[in-house]
């Protein structure tokens, strides 16, 4: 009879390490999966950071030029501006069809992408 209650409690002992050790199993892949997640997004941040910078100054530049061209320099910034307004306006007209589409399919394929290199 002892040794029927040993093995019950070694089965639980078992269970109990097994639902622990699934826990820190999940919680490790959420981290995981949360770092890999972040990472995509800040080095993309960096690019996003650089290209951005690299147009500033190409605009400042294109304004100069074209103000130099016309004659006034805010001639130039006036002109950039409102080829940015333009733009503006496009990217508002179509931000939500597929602007924030693009954005929320490329966060849910980094969420779910281990599960797929897992499956395979």
């Amino acid at each position: 009879m002892k040794d029927k209650v040993i093995l019950i409690e070694m089965l639980i002992d078992k269970i109990e390490q097994y639902g622990k050790t699934s826990i820190e199993l999940y919680k490790l892949k959420a981290i995981d999966k949360s770092t890999d997640v972040f990472a995509s997004l800040a080095s993309r941040i960096v690019v996003f950071v650089i290209i951005a910078l690299f147009f500033i100054l190409f605009t400042i530049g294109i304004a100069l030029y074209i103000g130099d061209v016309l004659g006034k320099s805010y001639y130039g910034f006036f002109a950039v501006a409102g080829f940015y307004a333009f733009l503006a306006i496009i990217l508002f007209i179509i931000r939500k069809p597929y602007l924030e589409k693009t954005f929320n399919n490329y966060i849910i394929n980094q969420i779910f992408k281990e599960k797929e290199n897992a499956g395979n």
